[in-house]
Order: C-alpha cells, then structure tokens, then sequence
C-alpha cells in the first residue's frame, strides 16, 4: 500500500469523494467498494514492480502520434511515470490537471514526466487538450507497458458492466479485456532503476507531488 502523507491533491480528490458519497447509491457505493477490494485481494499490489526494480524500456506514441522512449527520456535526467484509467474517470482528470500545475517543478527538478493510459489515440488526445496538457500523454493500448511493470487488474463483473453502461469502456479502450491499471507513480532513476513507487488499489488515492518531488531531490 501507499505511504502518501495527506497533501494538497488529496483535498481536491477528497472533495469529489464526499461528492460521490452523496450522489451515489448504497448498491453503486458497495458495488465500488467490492472492487477496490478485489484489487487489493488479487496480488497486484505485491506483483508490481517497486523501489529498486529495473524499469523495462517502452515506447509509445504520444496523443499528437510521435514515439516516445522511455530510455531515450532519461538521458536527459529522471523521469515520473505515471499511470490514469482514463478521461471518463474524475479522478485522473483532478490528477492531471494538478500535475500539469506543478509541472514546472517537475521541471525545476530536472526530471520529465510521462503519463501512460489504456486509452485509445484519439481518446487520450481529447483528455490532453482537455486538461491542457504539456507533458506527454501516451496510448498503452491493450496495457502491454502496463502488464510489463505489472500495475494491470482485472475489474469486477459488476463495475465493468456498469463502467460499459456508463461510458462505454470497451469503446474506450478498443477492447474488451476489461482491465486497467493501478493510479501508480514510479520515479525512475537515469540508470532506468525505480527509485519510489505509489501502489494502491484504491483508484481514488494518488501520489502527492510532494513525494515525488522528495524522491527527485534525492538523486540529486
């Protein structure tokens, strides 16, 4: 599980949490609950890869369609990868607007930040210029990167069919694999070695910029 000491993203996320306890139904809440806690039962939290693992090399394209390389980023200093379940997902768009906000921290660090999504082309575009985005979003279609570094799970049958009603995931993410990732954060070193990993099953907890920044300033 997390460590992630209560910050400024998690008061913005913690208001869309009391939203959805107000708004949702007892059966819709128990419904979500069921399945945070199969992903915590399902062994991805301790399968993933963590502190001290070698990050595999990717690459993808980005929503404007050019290639992006995970190694070739970090010849330029550390990188922060991050994962988001999608565009239709409340919490990833808090998340990566507040990331883009302090992307010139990022910056400041020297470090480059990548965020990955199941997401198809088109639909990670319209999320990017949706949220403003001038870091590179990009299209791990099918969660080839994801399963590599092994933050995909399986949702429920009951969140996927009400996530295919809502919004239409398979639609989406142009399958019907009904997997996504964990909301991880890994900061990966120049060495291409993980130097901090946010694991959590819950998709409404994220890593505060705060940490990462710690773990930047670390390798310095």
């Amino acid at each position: 599980m997390s460590t992630t000491n209560k910050g400024e993203l998690d008061a913005l996320l913690a208001v869309k949490r009391q939203e959805a306890a107000v708004k949702f139904t007892d059966e819709k809440k128990q419904t979500y609950a069921e399945g945070i806690s199969s992903v915590a039962a399902s062994g991805v939290l301790e399968n993933a890869l963590n502190v001290n693992s070698k990050a595999p090399n990717f690459t993808l394209k980005n929503a404007s369609g050019k290639s992006v390389s995970l190694y070739e980023e970090l010849k330029n200093g550390p990188v922060v990868v991050t994962w988001y379940r999608g565009g239709w997902c409340p919490y990833c768009n808090i998340t990566l607007h507040y990331l883009q906000e302090k992307l010139p921290k990022f910056q400041k660090a020297g470090a480059t930040l990548i965020a990955l999504t199941p997401e198809l082309p088109d639909n990670s575009l319209s999320t990017a210029e949706k949220n403003s985005l001038k870091f590179s979003v990009l299209s791990d279609v099918g969660n080839v990167v994801g399963k590599e570094y092994g933050v995909v799970y399986s949702l429920t049958n009951e969140v996927a069919a009400m996530y295919e009603a809502g919004f239409g995931l398979s639609k989406v993410n142009g399958d019907d694999s009904n997997e996504l990732p964990l909301a991880a954060t890994y900061v990966i070193d120049t060495d291409a070695i993980i130097q901090y990993a946010f694991l959590d099953a819950d998709y409404t907890e994220r890593a505060e910029v705060s940490e990462i920044l710690t773990a930047l300033e670390k390798l310095k």
